[in-house]
């Protein structure tokens, strides 16, 4: 069985993330979604919020494609949660050149610390290539418009937690 884990921060979940979810559904048997919980790094929505919201808006995905998806929270190295789900195959998405610099040297020093684990890239789909969680955020913050980018969930999850900041 192929186990493919694909982890990230997911802070909200965009329509990107789910193109990555949908297409990693066609290369392997499982997937494990790792939600890093991550203390140096300062989220709008708690880990329990954007798992509980991974596993609703990942359902559809997982009925069409005939997938077992599961959700999981981690926090240290992605090698380890990778480890702990089984998985041979870490999944990462690419949106431009800049993602493509990065995610390539994390690829290889994870390789370094973990050879029998693969790092496989997805590129961004054309429809979803601009979307980046952080420019959502801020155009949330500002009162914009996030249904081209953000599953329904996504934005209900993510205007609740504007209020409580605003509150």
């Amino acid at each position: 069985m192929r186990i493919g884990f694909y982890p990230g921060s997911f802070d909200p979940v965009t329509y990107g993330h789910l193109d990555v979810i949908a297409r990693a559904a066609r290369l392997v048997d499982k997937l494990v979604i790792g939600v890093g919980a991550h203390s140096g790094k300062a989220a709008m929505l708690t880990v329990d919020a954007r798992v509980a919201l991974l596993k609703a808006v990942a359902e559809p995905v997982a009925q069409h494609s005939g997938l077992k998806i599961e959700v999981v929270a981690f926090d240290g190295l992605t090698i380890d949660a990778a480890h702990h789900a089984k998985a041979q195959i870490i999944i990462r998405g690419l949106r431009d050149a800049t993602d493509f610099d990065y995610e390539v040297q994390m690829a290889q020093m994870n390789g370094a610390m973990a050879t029998e684990l693969e790092t496989v890239f997805l590129a961004a789909s054309p429809a979803t290539r601009m979307i980046a969680s952080s420019l959502v955020k801020q155009m949330a913050k500002m009162g914009g418009d996030t249904s081209l980018f953000l599953p329904k969930e996504s934005q209900a999850a993510l205007k609740k937690a504007l209020r409580s900041v605003t509150s």
